[in-house]
């Protein structure tokens, strides 16, 4: 079965999220920056009358903070009625991938990534990291900015 997902890159990694999670995908805009959120939020911008919190995916896999520009673009994904945005790098295709190809990633001790990847795909020379919304907007701290 092929399975349809968006490719971005973060710190020149490729990244996928399934097509069906993605609302929109817009240029970076200022956020309103929340105290006492985790530090991985970014904060909220304001989508059409909605507050959406806005991620910096970077982070919240546990590498650098992403110095957002206008090159910035923010992916809007939503997940069990939950819309996020999250900071990207650079947005890539949106690719098809069969999903018997799609390996489980070795969970390494306290590597914070792994248990935010759905699974590996091979594409051409690369691999896609193929992300779990469910597991990375699961935090009740969230909720705070929303």
């Amino acid at each position: 079965m092929l399975a349809e997902m968006i490719t971005f890159e973060i710190s020149g990694q490729l990244f996928g999220i399934d097509i069906m999670s993605i609302r929109e995908i817009r240029a970076w805009s200022p956020v309103t920056v929340l105290p006492g959120v985790p530090r991985y939020v970014s904060g909220v911008v304001n989508l059409r009358g909605a507050v959406l919190p806005v991620l910096d995916l970077s982070v919240r896999l546990g590498w650098q903070s992403t110095d957002a520009t206008p090159r910035n673009p923010i992916i809007v994904v939503e997940h069990e009625g939950q819309s996020r945005g999250l900071i990207v790098h650079a947005v890539n295709d949106i690719v098809s991938i069969d999903t018997d190809t799609i390996q489980q990633p070795e969970a390494a001790a306290n590597d914070g990534i792994t248990s935010f990847i759905a699974g590996l795909a091979p594409m051409g020379e690369e691999m896609v990291m193929v992300l779990d919304l469910k597991s990375l907007m699961a935090d009740d701290r969230l909720e705070m900015a929303a």
